[in-house]
């Protein structure tokens, strides 16, 4: 492709050379610079690129994208740059320019397909696959990016950030198009906007979940209001946006939002002023094998359907996901046939449900352990026992957040490891146990995740749920800088085959 044809979306200033060269990839890792690339220098958080120019240009390289003018680079970079008739352009952000580059070497391929972004705190992964589910029940091939990983439309890859690389996007985005995809559901992290990893995608449909305080730390936001702005960013990048009604900041979105207006809610509809889709009742059900809630919607129409998932908030995951289906046109017949069969990988997954209850979920702060384990007590557990710890190098105050909420809300709980990586484990425990001893709460430390899940379900009775939480989808424990295998789901399947209790 022409470099010029690259840029037609861009504003830039050419420095040097010509924009007629062929560019064969887009690359922003020095290592992969070669003859036909064009390279991406950013000046990043952690490190400058910019200062890898020259290597780029001893590989060959036939173009470099920089955000400092011609004189600010060192005077022997611009010999070199010459020497090698390298072309240079200039840009005001160099991560833009890449999501940019990227969307236009890929052909734009988000604009082939029905984009649905997902923002917020919590529910993005669950919202995303009730939606991906209904899409696939009404027959449409779906493409999702997120937490749990990417579906190409033939191929699953695991996602080392919620919202990938641009570079990686528009790749992936190519391969549904080329597997015959007609959606794209993907999760849009705060902070996948703030570095401009959401640039050059063409959302159709926006959906808000819900907002409190997270990522908030020197590598993310620096306080709520940037995390707020930046995840209200989406809707002013799709004509149509669905917004959770029930969440405190819902008016802080609709004033930054540009996009037509529906939402989402509880409770009654009250005219012009309710929800277009709401849950006017709900009720906590058994369904064989799965914890769920029956709701009856009203709004802008009435149905009923039965979510094979528990809990307040998955009836507002699944009104998000309904509400999405419905303004995209798919019919109710396969938004209640999905929503019925559905099962989320470590979202309150039920992974046996007879005796006694297991559920696998991810909650690993709060917020999210108050929703879930307020949620496990609707059902009437003999004992509620849950499996948690906490990450090494973290902040104190999520431990002792954890500890109380446990503390508080379970009957039992079992301390065990969860990432320390170079923290000593003592040093964690100890943290948590400052917030969950007062509560009177017994408790047992069993640091060996294995063994606190075996000797959890060993000593469960008939009656008890156990909730196993804080790693949910990861296949692995951080100790020391080293990521060891290791699996809840499958550490919970051993344990349960160990015991007899399935095959």
């Amino acid at each position: 492709m022409v470099l010029k044809d690259l840029l037609q979306d861009m504003d830039y200033k050419l420095l040097r050379g010509s924009l007629e060269r062929e560019i064969e990839d887009v690359v922003f890792d020095s290592r992969k610079a070669a003859p036909g690339t064009i390279f991406v220098a950013i000046n990043g958080f952690r490190t400058d690129s910019h200062g890898f120019l020259p290597q780029t240009v001893l590989q060959g390289v036939s173009a470099v994208s920089v955000e400092k003018p011609w004189e600010a680079l060192p005077p022997a970079c611009r010999e070199q740059l010459e020497a090698r008739d390298v072309t240079v352009i200039q840009v005001e952000n160099g991560r833009a320019a890449l999501a940019l580059l990227s969307a236009a070497f890929f052909g734009h391929p988000t604009r082939q397909l029905k984009v649905i972004g997902i923002t917020g705190t919590k529910g993005k992964t669950t919202t995303t696959a009730m939606l991906t589910a209904i899409l696939e029940q009404a027959g449409h091939k779906t493409g999702q990016i997120g937490t749990n990983g990417i579906h190409t439309g033939s191929r699953k890859l695991e996602s080392h950030n919620t919202t990938p690389e641009p570079y990686d996007t528009q790749r992936y985005a190519r391969e549904m198009v080329e597997n015959g995809c007609e959606y794209l559901v993907m999760e849009v992290s705060s902070t996948g906007i703030k570095y401009h990893r959401a640039d050059g995608i063409d959302f159709d449909l926006g959906i808000f979940t819900n907002l409190s305080p997270d990522h908030i730390g020197s590598l993310e936001h620096p306080d709520f209001a940037d995390y707020l702005e930046n995840k209200a960013k989406l809707f002013r990048r799709c004509p149509r946006g669905l917004f959770n009604r029930d969440d405190p900041h819902v008016g802080e979105f609709l004033a930054r939002a540009n996009c037509e207006i529906h939402s989402f809610g509880l409770g009654e509809a009250a005219g012009t002023h309710g929800p277009d889709y709401a849950a006017l009742e709900t009720e906590a059900l058994r369904r064989g094998s799965a914890l769920g809630t029956g709701i009856r919607l009203g709004g802008a129409e009435s149905f009923q359907c039965f979510i094979g998932m528990p809990g307040t908030f998955n009836v507002y995951n699944a009104l998000g996901a309904l509400g999405a289906a419905r303004m995209l046109g798919i019919p109710r017949e396969a938004i209640c046939a999905a929503l019925e069969n559905i099962s989320v990988e470590a979202r309150v997954e039920v992974l046996y449900n007879e005796d006694f209850t297991v559920v696998l979920d991810y909650a690993h702060n709060g917020v999210s352990a108050t929703a879930l384990l307020s949620m496990l007590r609707t059902y009437d557990p003999r004992q509620l026992t849950v499996i948690f710890g906490a990450e090494g190098g973290r902040a104190q105050v999520r431990r002792q957040e954890m500890g109380e909420v446990c503390g508080q809300l379970a009957d039992f709980c079992i301390l065990s490891s969860q990432n320390p990586d170079y923290e000593p484990i003592e040093n964690i425990f100890r943290d948590i146990h400052q917030a969950l001893d007062p509560s009177g709460t017994p408790s047992v430390d069993i640091a060996d995740r294995r063994e606190a899940i075996y000797y959890a379900l060993s000593h469960a009775e008939k009656g008890d749920i156990i909730a196993v939480i804080g790693k949910g989808q990861e296949n692995y424990e951080l100790v020391a800088g080293v990521r060891h295998p290791h699996s809840d789901r499958e550490e919970i399947l051993r344990a349960l085959k160990q015991l007899g209790k399935v095959e």
